[in-house]
């Protein structure tokens, strides 16, 4: 049973993730829920207006409690502390993924892809590691989950470039807006630049179809039970960056996100498919054993 805290959270959080999520086996839903809380709740303060910054550095050393065997009080942090001991979460992935909350804090621009990178490994990457720990996928999957990770969080920040910028945040190589010759991001800006802005922002998305289509190369590694949900959330960003891509100029009118009859539908649509080729596979296996 969810904890009714970390599932008012998730809920409240990515509708694409809950309702993809929701579709996972009892034990690895529970377990997805105590991660996504714990993210979303770092997430949360240091996105906030005005950040919360004491209130971030408070949670982070109610982790380092928790983790040192303190029972925090905290439902977030100690259902997260649980399940990263359990599920053998290595210390330096959930290190960097504050560090990465932190610069939030710090920072607002990344002047190349080197040090978005940076920025990327501990805000996303991370999150797929721990989601292949928690399916207890083959380490040979980790380049996939990390690519996977990487390709969701920039295919969302291309969708709230809008929202960002009221945080007063960039999360763009500073070269690739010289090439375009961008000084800024902001509407009033690109709407007299309008070529340029497109081109920008295909170049964005190149990069996350390259990412995407790395981390679907790994879907091979995920058993059947799993990969439902995984296949859906990756097919809806795809739809996310499809759609961005027909008409740029929508991210500041409005927050591209599928709908929940999409998801569901998808999910339907994924299930139906692999059932499909599970009937293929075995029709084959069976014409193999009577020809022979």
């Amino acid at each position: 049973m969810v904890d009714k805290t970390l599932y008012s959270i998730f809920k409240g959080g990515s509708k694409t993730y809950f309702y993809s999520t929701i579709f996972f086996p009892e034990r690895a839903k529970e377990d997805v829920f105590k991660l996504y809380s714990f993210v979303r709740k770092a997430d949360d303060l240091v996105d906030s207006i005005p950040q919360q910054t004491e209130e971030f550095y408070e949670f982070k050393d109610k982790y380092q409690e928790a983790m040192k065997g303190e029972i925090t009080g905290d439902v977030v942090i100690d259902s997260f502390v649980e399940l990263s001991i359990r599920k053998n979460f290595e210390s330096k992935w959930t290190d960097a993924f504050l560090n990465s909350m932190e610069m939030d804090i710090t920072k607002s621009t990344y002047k190349n892809l080197d040090e978005l990178m940076v920025y990327l490994y501990g805000s996303s990457e991370v999150i797929g590691l721990f989601m292949a720990r928690i399916l207890d996928l083959h380490e040979c999957s980790f380049t996939a989950a990390r690519n996977l990770g990487r390709a969701m969080q920039f295919i969302n920040f291309i969708r709230d470039i809008s929202e960002d910028l009221d945080l007063g945040r960039a999360y763009f190589s500073q070269e690739d807006m010289d090439e375009f010759r961008l000084e800024s991001l902001n509407f009033e800006y690109t709407i007299k630049r309008p070529d340029n802005f497109r081109g920008f922002i295909q170049k964005q998305l190149d990069t996350y179809f390259t990412w995407q289509k790395a981390a679907e190369e790994g879907f091979a590694y995920i058993p059947k039970r799993y990969l439902i949900p995984i296949k859906t959330a990756s097919d809806m960003y795809n739809w996310t960056g499809k759609t961005i891509s027909k008409d740029p100029f929508i991210v500041y009118s409005k927050k591209v996100k599928p709908s929940i009859s999409r998801i569901v539908s998808t999910i339907a649509y994924n299930t139906l498919l692999l059932r499909e080729s599970d009937q293929i596979k075995d029709l084959r296996l069976a014409l193999n054993y009577y020809s022979e």
